[in-house]
């Protein structure tokens, strides 16, 4: 005997299946959403961000299919960046990235619960962002560029292919108080040593910045060190146009900041620093605690040097030294 079903058996049968997938999906973990703060613009800082994403890859993640990325550019105006530290607080992302000195303090004052995790190019112990590289407690660790450490590196280099030099400009971030002085007496100290000048010169936007680098040739200055500072990275091309104009040698910690134009960079790969913040962010959403997370060093280094640019200013850089190069840009 064939049962029959009633209508109102059918709509209840009908209205509890489609109901089920609704239920479903509401029980499903919601997709994280990592913060991303930086004081300078999206298109300034596509490389390091293409390393960000290859680490957060290797964690398992990516941008769309199972984590949301909330980008907070500052374009340079510095002082957008604790409202901009506070929304992503307010969104209740599950981690901030703070990709500058200036968005490392102001995530560190907007929240001490989220994790958050850096790349600095200054000591992060020294800029109090952490008690220890090894045992970085509480919410916060990351990635250490060592920038400024490597300043007298630099000058030494700089020095070595201008023999005759004895004055040296040195471009900081006026905006970024905290990393200038870092640059400034990591410099000083090695000139010192080198029995070399110290010219400082400030630029904290865009407009400042021909000023600055025109000073610099008033003061006699035989070449131009670009202090660590992300905005002034940024600023590469801008730099290199004008200390062209003035056949000024120049020394950044980069390779990005040599495409642009300037003569060398001795530093470390930047886009394979950001790659392992990208892993430390992805570690995050797994579950491990930033006090977990000891602060990571980069291990390798790399000169690169523009040949076109020092044609370009009259500077005859020796074999030897070209030899020295792991990337030559001709």
């Amino acid at each position: 005997m064939t049962a029959t079903i009633g209508r109102r058996e059918l709509l209840a049968a009908l209205g509890g299946a489609a109901a089920w997938p609704l239920a479903a999906r509401a029980q499903q973990p919601a997709m994280p959403v990592v913060g991303v703060l930086h004081s300078v613009s999206a298109a300034q800082w596509a490389d390091r961000m293409v390393g960000f994403h290859r680490g957060l890859g290797e964690a398992g993640f990516a941008e769309g299919p199972n984590v949301a990325i909330e980008y907070r550019w500052a374009e340079g105006q510095f002082e957008r960046l604790p409202a901009m530290a506070a929304d992503l607080v307010d969104r209740k992302v599950a981690v901030i990235c703070a990709f500058v000195d200036v968005a490392t303090r102001a995530a560190m004052a907007a929240t001490k619960t989220i994790p958050i995790v850096f790349v600095t190019a200054s000591d992060p112990v020294g800029a109090g962002f952490v008690p220890s590289l090894g045992r970085p407690e509480e919410n916060v660790t990351g990635v250490t560029l060592i920038g400024t450490e490597l300043v007298a590196k630099r000058l030494e280099l700089l020095h070595e292919i201008l023999p005759d030099a004895s004055r040296i400009a040195l471009l900081v971030n006026s905006n970024n108080p905290v990393l200038m002085q870092d640059n400034i007496q990591q410099s000083n100290a090695a000139v010192r040593r080198l029995g070399l000048e110290l010219v400082v010169i400030r630029a904290g936007n865009e407009s400042e910045i021909e000023s600055a680098v025109l000073a610099a040739m008033q003061q006699h200055a035989n070449a131009l060190s670009i202090g660590s500072d992300a905005y002034l990275s940024s600023r590469s091309r801008q730099i290199a146009f004008f200390a062209l104009r003035h056949a000024l040698a120049t020394m950044s910690d980069s390779r990005d900041t040599v495409t642009a134009g300037l003569l060398m960079s001795y530093g470390p790969n930047q886009a394979d620093s950001f790659r392992q913040a990208g892993l430390y962010v992805g570690r995050i959403l797994k579950g491990e605690k930033p006090a977990d997370l000891p602060v990571l060093q980069p291990t390798k280094f790399e000169l690169v040097i523009n040949l076109t640019t020092a044609k370009a200013i009259g500077l005859k850089i020796p074999e030897s030294f070209l030899l020295r190069a792991d990337e030559v840009i001709e």
